[in-house]
């Protein structure tokens, strides 16, 4: 069973660039698509992108496109999050999950295996 494990979270300045990245403490995460999601205070937890198994198929939900990329190295058992030019509103929980396909930006009831998150801060 998939278990991911996010890290990579902080405090950074509006403009900043930080990167995230999804291990697996159980599983073989190469064996899966792997999505990002965020939850922002009073928020619903949206999906912002996704990666399939190997790395072919791409989705980015349209506030993220063409600011953050999703990235994989199977040879390692990691899924990375780049994120560039962040601003305020890009302050979230961010959260790695697995167990559903990339065939579109992710939805959160189709995925069955979360990470505990990690804190993003976008803030001067």
């Amino acid at each position: 069973q998939l278990q991911p494990v996010e890290s990579g979270g902080g405090l950074v300045q509006p403009g900043g660039s930080l990167r995230l990245a999804c291990a697996a403490s159980g599983g073989t995460l190469g064996y899966y698509a792997i999505a990002w999601f965020r939850q922002a205070p009073g928020k619903e937890r949206e999906g912002i992108a996704c990666i399939s198994s190997t790395g072919m198929r791409r989705f980015y939900e349209d506030s993220v496109e063409g600011r953050f990329t999703i990235s994989r190295d199977n040879a390692n058992n990691m899924v990375y999050l780049q994120m560039n030019s962040l601003k305020p509103e890009d302050t979230a929980i961010y959260y790695c999950a697995g167990g559903a396909p990339c065939i579109e930006v992710p939805r959160k009831n189709e995925y069955e295996y979360w990470g505990q998150g990690t804190q993003v801060t976008v803030s001067s």
